[in-house]
């Protein structure tokens, strides 16, 4: 077993160590005195304790702690006046811990398919309605859309596995304001790939002031200025795009008048089928909102445009529209969020109920996905395989009432579940064997194909 994986045994094991916990839970006011309701009992509660069932009651809970603490009995009225504010304080000095913890693992890089960066961000959000008791806390997005809403932001960096930021804010701070959170990551080397809704001309000054480069979809209002001319003229894109004769085009830019990002624009021209429907949706929604939409629009819409400040070095004109869609890694987590660890489903209406578990349900997420590029390593190194997010969170959720009861054991049993949880894992939560190629292969190939090129440039002009 790679020594990586140990690491993360040993950290997750150390993470319920007893303890640790109990000082934490004496530390925050949670624990004042002697109680059947320990910290590391109520913390075992609101993970592990309601991760099998999206729908778990009080009653349920207090019934499974018979389950894992001999003779201990609780009520549910115990458990549910346990849940307040020193609850809420508890649980979020735990998750700072979690997260600090999964960052100061060993990493490893499992496939290669981005050597030449050091880490590779994909941010993004994704955001969930709350009880109308916490609309003060978390306010909605407004309008008629629910008066109280979270997000969670998410940084989740692609060659470790682990997340580089993680954090809950109310639904109606947009995704543009905290891209500031975001870049404030930006070191030189490391790579941030996002949407539309992370689009600031700003936080790409930011990035390439570090050193660090970006990857983004292009927002089409921007002023972009030809760096082919001197003094630099604006660029109509337009006008650009109706010269291609190929399906591709690259065109060097800087991005915005103040600004004047240095950026490689990609464009790549798409299939009639898909420009048809992306106009259809575009006047439907037009339509909706009380507006025509222009005919410079609708031209646009013929091509997937990218902006980049990574060299063509590093990629080639092609290779750029096949790194994109690795961000796609990120909307299977927040998939695995909500399917599987039941995030978008508390049903409670009391405030500091439904904040102990959504707070319950981030800590389980974090010890969730501490194991995985440990397991994602060993399956690339051993097999050539992918990893399955899904599949893996699916494989820990069925072991939930065994995980809860280990961590009520010796600190060897507790190693020792972990180490069989992680060989099941390697074995049941790889990616299935399909005809059509996943992101991962259609990029390696590409990169490949790049790397021959200028090997055989290299040999000619020798």
């Amino acid at each position: 077993m790679p020594a990586c994986t140990r690491s993360a045994l040993a950290m997750l094991t150390d993470f319920f160590a007893s303890d640790d916990i109990e000082a934490t839970a004496r530390r925050t006011g949670f624990v004042k005195r002697a109680s059947k309701i320990t910290g590391k009992l109520f913390l075992a509660l609101v993970t592990f304790g309601s991760w099998s069932d999206a729908r778990t009651t009080l009653a349920q809970l207090a019934a499974k702690v018979t389950q894992v603490v001999e003779h201990v009995e609780v009520s549910p009225e115990a458990i549910h006046q346990r849940m307040n504010k020193r609850a809420l304080g508890f649980l979020q000095d735990m998750i700072r811990q979690a997260l600090a913890k999964v960052q100061a693992l060993e990493h490893v890089c499992a496939d290669g398919l981005f050597t030449a960066f050091t880490k590779v961000y994909l941010a993004d959000s994704t955001g969930f309605g709350l009880p109308d008791s916490l609309s003060d806390l978390f306010p909605g997005s407004g309008g008629s859309a629910t008066k109280a809403g979270a997000k969670i932001q998410a940084v989740w960096d692609y060659k470790s596995s682990v997340f580089g930021h993680f954090a809950l804010t109310p639904w109606n701070v947009p995704d543009q304001k905290y891209v500031d959170t975001v870049v404030a990551l930006a070191h030189k080397g490391v790579l941030f790939i996002w949407d539309l809704g992370y689009f600031k001309l700003q936080a790409f000054a930011r990035i390439v002031t570090a050193g660090a480069y970006f990857l983004s979809r292009l927002n089409h209002q921007t002023t972009l200025l030809d760096a082919a001319t001197e003094p630099r003229h604006p660029l109509e894109l337009t006008t650009l795009l109706n010269t291609v004769v190929g399906n591709s085009i690259e065109h060097a830019i800087f991005l915005g008048a103040k600004a004047q990002v240095a950026a490689r624009l990609i464009a790549y021209r798409l299939p009639e089928s898909v420009v048809n429907a992306r106009r259809r949706i575009a006047k439907k929604k037009a339509k909706k909102k009380g507006y025509t939409p222009s005919k410079a629009h609708l031209q646009l819409l013929a091509w997937n445009l990218f902006i980049t400040n990574v060299p063509c070095t590093i990629w080639k004109t092609e290779t750029v529209g096949k790194v994109y869609p690795i961000r796609w890694q990120v909307e299977l987590i927040f998939k695995s969020w909500k399917s599987y660890c039941h995030l978008a489903s508390i049903n409670t209406k009391k405030a500091d109920t439904t904040l102990c578990y959504l707070y319950g349900r981030m800590l389980l997420i974090l010890i969730n996905y501490a194991l995985c590029p440990q397991i994602r390593h060993t399956l690339w190194l051993k097999k050539k395989r992918e990893l399955s997010l899904l599949k893996l969170v699916r494989h820990f959720q069925a072991l939930a009432e065994s995980w809860m009861q280990a961590i009520f054991q010796s600190e060897l049993d507790l190693h020792r579940f972990l180490k069989r949880a992680c060989a099941t894992a390697e074995r049941l939560t790889v990616k299935a064997a399909r005809t059509r190629r996943t992101t991962a292969q259609t990029l390696r190939e590409s990169l490949g194909q790049q790397h021959e090129s200028v090997e055989f440039a290299a040999v000619a002009t020798a």
